[in-house]
């Protein structure tokens, strides 16, 4: 199994990995009691029971989606890179697919199905690999970057730092909060020990915000260890029995929206994490192809279970802060998403403190690319800042890559080189054109 996950090759070992998949597990065991609550439509009062998917039901199919989409990208691809249902992809499906269009959540499950299967079909073609690895080495770190920018305003949101305000859009928030002062507390603790250079420092922090959040009466200590593991009746197979509904000018643009911002979210994390990882070679993503399509897999198992996109997580680089280089992480996190649907009283200590200050310190590891970016050219310098600003600012990784990569065609053919652009970014710039003109409300 060392042979095989390339442990020396990589100067890793089993302890490092188990706890890089403890460390990524954390980072992201909110979706599974999230997920449940964006898709059920639990915060809008006053629908028809019909509108609302079963709670319990989407509780196993994201435990249960993560597990097979973080044990395919780790077999086949050897990537620590765990898989979820994606955050915005659900509100996508909830709130505009079913609340706002008036579509059936049965429906809406047809279409991340036609989604994944699309993906399946570009990935063994081997598009998606080309589309990837054409992308200029600038933007790609700038992708990482955005990425953590955005991942640390989470962080900053879920502490409770930073808050809403409707003068100025966002505003300090009170830091007096005992939830916003565990965060704090967090933060400090994680940041002592990763200075120190203590290996698996971001789970270790997060450990130790747990129990002095539950020591404190912050978070419920939990009352049982052992759940019952809800149903999937409620939701499985349903994306077949209403497949030939998808076939309209209304649900292409979903299935369309739906391909169009896993596609890129996922890209954009699999660069980001694996250069991060150092697993990037000559700006290429070896066995790309692999990680595509363990992801694409990953999406069609989640819409037949009954849940929404499945993606590849940003929470991930967590994983590999904490020393993860190879896929054994990502079995890890795997094993751990199918104990979960049996402990899962215990994932109740996971709250939105103990995340924060990871998610925080993740984002600073992540901008340290920042520095390979060629900032004295101007025409690399503006996608670039507008790729990782805009990533922040519009709450959405798809669309900061989108607006980078239009400009950056748009400065290269400025500077003289628009030679130097490949046509598939050219392509892409159109794509994305069409994208803000059609598909963005």
């Amino acid at each position: 199994m060392k042979k095989y996950f390339q442990f020396d090759e990589l100067g890793t070992n089993y302890k490092r990995e188990i706890i890089a998949g403890l460390t990524t597990f954390l980072s992201m065991a909110y979706i599974l009691f999230v997920n449940p609550s964006i898709l059920s439509l639990s915060a809008v009062p006053d629908l028809p029971n019909e509108m609302r998917m079963d709670q319990g039901a989407v509780f196993t199919a994201t435990a249960i989606a993560a597990a097979v989409g973080s044990l395919l990208m780790g077999v086949i691809a050897r990537y620590p890179i765990a898989l979820a249902p994606g955050m915005g992809l659900n509100a996508f499906f909830a709130f505009t697919v079913v609340l706002t269009m008036g579509i059936p959540w049965q429906t809406a499950l047809s279409g991340v199905l036609m989604s994944g299967l699309i993906f399946i079909l570009l990935t063994l073609s081997g598009i998606r690999e080309k589309i990837i690895n054409s992308i200029p080495e600038d933007l790609k770190y700038a992708v990482g970057a955005g990425i953590g920018l955005f991942i640390t305003f989470i962080g900053f949101q879920n502490a409770g730092i930073i808050v809403n305000n409707d003068a100025v859009l966002v505003g300090l928030g009170h830091l007096t909060n005992g939830n916003t002062l565990l965060a704090i507390f967090g933060v400090i603790v994680t940041v002592i020990l990763m200075v120190r250079g203590v290996n698996g420092g971001i789970f270790i922090g997060m450990v130790v915000t747990a129990i002095v959040g539950m020591i404190t009466g912050l978070i419920d200590v939990p009352t049982k260890v052992v759940g019952s593991v809800p149903s999937l009746a409620p939701t499985f197979g349903v994306a077949f029995e209403h497949f030939d509904q998808i076939f309209n000018i209304k649900m292409l643009a979903v299935v369309l929206t739906f391909l169009f911002v896993d596609f890129f979210d996922t890209a954009g994390t699999l660069v980001a994490v694996a250069n991060q990882a150092g697993l990037l070679k000559e700006n290429k993503l070896p066995r790309a192809g692999k990680a595509l399509f363990a992801d694409s897999c990953a999406t069609v198992v989640g819409a037949i279970l009954g849940t929404s996109t499945t993606t590849s997580y940003i929470e991930s680089s967590a994983g590999v802060a904490a020393g993860g280089r190879t896929g054994f992480a990502s079995v890890v996190t795997a094993i751990l998403f199918l104990l979960a649907l049996f402990f899962s009283p215990l994932l109740s200590v996971v709250t939105a403190p103990v995340t924060a200050p990871a998610l925080i310190i993740v984002g600073v590891l992540m901008v340290s690319s920042l520095g390979k970016i060629e900032w004295t050219r101007f025409e690399i310098a503006v996608p670039s800042f507008l790729t990782l600003i805009a990533m922040p600012l519009t709450y959405s990784i798809a669309t900061g890559i989108a607006i980078g990569f239009i400009f950056y065609p748009i400065t290269m053919i400025a500077k003289g080189k628009g030679k130097e652009v490949h046509p598939i970014m050219y392509g892409l710039f159109v794509i994305f054109i069409l994208y803000f003109a059609f598909l963005v409300e």
